[in-house]
């Protein structure tokens, strides 16, 4: 199951709850993110040069993480005034079985909403 409360009815999570984890897990550069966070929050540009990732790039996976609950991110003032970004993983468990499926088939989404996002994304 998806350990997110705010995302979960008794019997587990919601349908888009759980449609948007198995989303966001399912490309390799959002699990090297979540790996590199694993030890704690990063600031943007520190994790993309860690990653090898461009910042649009990381930024676009940040935000599909971050919709799915898996991370969340927070703006802070540097000591020279600068706004700096950091991110940091969400404690989570997903536990998928026949049974947590079938419990979230009521709320889940009448259609699969794919937008031009998600397509581009897929090409990467």
């Amino acid at each position: 199951m998806v350990d997110m409360p705010e995302d979960s009815t008794a019997e587990g999570p919601t349908g888009a709850a759980l449609l948007a984890a198995c989303s966001a897990l399912a490309n390799p550069h959002r699990l090297r993110i979540l790996g590199a966070l694993a030890d704690g929050r990063q600031y943007v540009s520190l994790l993309a040069r860690q990653l090898g990732m461009s910042r649009p790039l990381l930024h676009m996976h940040l935000q599909k993480l971050q919709a799915a609950g898996l991370v969340r991110g927070e703006l802070e003032l540097s000591e020279d005034g600068r706004a700096v970004k950091y991110f940091e993983a969400v404690p989570f468990a997903l536990e998928i079985t026949p049974q947590v499926v079938k419990a979230s088939l009521p709320t889940l989404p009448e259609t699969a909403e794919r937008t031009d996002h998600d397509e581009k994304e897929t090409e990467q």
